[in-house]
C-alpha cells in the first residue's frame, strides 16, 4: 500500500496515445535534474537507453543479480521504469496492480493507453513529472515501489 498524499492542482494534460506523454505542468529544469540524479540510485539498477520509449528516455534496468519478480513487473527485458526527456519529464513505470487505483485517485498518474485494450498489464502507469522538491520525494517513493515490485521484495505477483 502506497499511502500517497493528494497531488495539488489539476491533472496535467497528456497525449493519451502513442507516444504517451505529459504536455504541461512539466518539471522545472532543476527538479528534472534532481529526478535524473536520484532515480537511478538503487542497488542492482543500471541506467540505459530505454528499449521501449521515445528517443532520449532513460531506463531503470534491473541487473540479473538483483533478483526478479513476475513478468508483469517489467515493460520489456529488465526495464521496469523509464524517465522521459526533459521537455516531458514524466515517467512510465510498473507498479503492483493493487497500488494503481491509489496512484490515479490521488492524482499522481494515469494508466497507460495500452492497458484498457489488453496490450499491456494493469501495472503499467504514467507518473506525472515532479513540479517541486516535495513532489520529487513522492515520485522517488513511487520509483522505490516499482523497484521493489521488479525485485519481488514484499510483493507477490
Amino acid at each position: 500500500m502506497l499511502s500517497l498524499a493528494q497531488r495539488f492542482g489539476e491533472k496535467p494534460q497528456t497525449h493519451y496515445g502513442l507516444p504517451h506523454t505529459q504536455l504541461d505542468q512539466n518539471p522545472p529544469a532543476a527538479i528534472y535534474q534532481k529526478l535524473k540524479d536520484q532515480a537511478f540510485d538503487f542497488p542492482f539498477v543500471e541506467r540505459r537507453p530505454s528499449v521501449i520509449s521515445v528517443p532520449g528516455a532513460e531506463a531503470l534496468w534491473l541487473l540479473e543479480e538483483g533478483g526478479h519478480s513476475c513478468a508483469e513487473a517489467f515493460m520489456r527485458g529488465n526495464e521496469f521504469a523509464h524517465v522521459h526527456p526533459p521537455e516531458d519529464g514524466s515517467m512510465h513505470m510498473m507498479l503492483p496492480p493493487n497500488d494503481v487505483p491509489e496512484l490515479i485517485e490521488k492524482g499522481w498518474g494515469e494508466i497507460h493507453p495500452l492497458v484498457p485494450v489488453g496490450r499491456a498489464p494493469p501495472s503499467l502507469v504514467l507518473v506525472f513529472g515532479p513540479r517541486d522538491d516535495d513532489e520529487l520525494s513522492i515520485i522517488l517513493g513511487l520509483i522505490d515501489a516499482s523497484y521493489r515490485y521488479a525485485r519481488g521484495i514484499g510483493i507477490e505477483c
